[in-house]
């Protein structure tokens, strides 16, 4: 099962046009861009995206890339036993 990380468009002037096209190049990772996620409060304040439904903040987009890819590193581990 992959990761589904989700953007908003209307996120996209803080920087996350540039994580979104960055997660694309994974083909690990299931990448959507949506016209907008419902979190318009979260929206206006700080990048951020979905990790398989959950919100995940930053202050900046560098900042978003490295978060998201800890949410997966962590989403992954929760698996880990199935490779035992």
């Amino acid at each position: 099962m992959r990761p589904i990380v989700e953007f908003c468009t209307n996120n996209m002037h803080r920087g996350t046009d540039a994580v979104m096209r960055e997660l694309e190049q994974n083909p690990d990772i299931d990448v959507i861009e949506y016209g907008c996620l419902g979190n318009c409060g979260q929206c206006y304040m700080e990048p951020y995206a979905l990790v398989n439904g959950e919100i995940v903040p930053a202050e900046t987009a560098d900042e978003l890339l490295q978060a998201i890819l800890h949410k997966i590193e962590q989403w992954e581990k929760q698996f880990d036993w199935l490779d035992e």
